[in-house]
C-alpha cells in the first residue's frame, strides 16, 4: 500500500521566478496552474505556490537579510517555518552535490545531523525565491525516521 501524498500551499512574490526555482533547480513537474497559482509535483506530493506578494517578507528577495524564527538543532539555527521531503540516501547526496555545483546559497549547508544517534540523518536547508524554507533530508536507515 502506498503512502498518502500531502498537499501544501504557500505564498510567493512571483510565479515565474518560483516556477524556474522548482522546475529548473529542483526538477519538479508543473501540474495545474492559473494566473494566481501553480501546482508542483514535489517528489510525489502536491505543493501549490500562490501569488501573494503581501504575504512575502520584502527581505525575502535578499535571503542574507531575511530574519526568520529559528530553533537551535544540533548547533544549527533551523528555520521554524519550513517544509521538505525525505529522500533516499543516494538521491539526497546527488541533490546536495548538484546544488553545490550550481552555487546554491544554503541556509544550512548539507551535513549529517545527530551522528551516531537513532535519528542520524543527512540534511540541508535552502529558501525558495520568496524566502520559504525548504529542508531536504535522508536517513541511512529509513526505518529510523521516527526513532527516539
Amino acid at each position: 500500500m502506498s503512502q498518502p501524498a500531502f498537499h501544501l500551499a504557500f505564498p510567493v512574490h512571483d510565479l515565474e521566478v518560483t516556477r524556474r526555482f522548482f522546475v529548473d533547480l529542483l526538477g519538479c513537474r508543473v501540474g495545474r496552474e492559473s494566473e494566481r497559482w501553480i501546482d508542483f509535483d514535489f517528489y510525489g506530493h502536491q505543493i501549490t505556490a500562490h501569488l501573494a506578494p503581501e504575504e512575502v517578507p520584502t527581505l525575502a528577495l535578499d535571503p542574507s537579510q531575511l530574519s526568520v524564527a529559528t530553533n537551535a538543532v544540533d548547533g544549527k539555527a533551523v528555520p521554524v517555518r519550513h517544509f521538505g521531503v525525505i529522500l533516499e540516501w543516494q538521491e539526497w547526496h546527488r541533490l546536495a552535490d548538484r546544488l553545490r555545483e550550481l552555487g546554491v546559497r544554503f541556509l544550512i549547508e548539507p551535513h549529517i545531523r545527530f551522528r551516531g544517534e537513532p535519528g542520524e540523518q543527512a540534511t540541508l536547508f535552502l529558501t525558495d525565491p520568496s524566502g520559504n524554507g525548504l529542508e531536504f533530508k535522508s536517513f541511512q536507515d529509513p526505518e529510523r525516521v521516527f526513532a527516539r
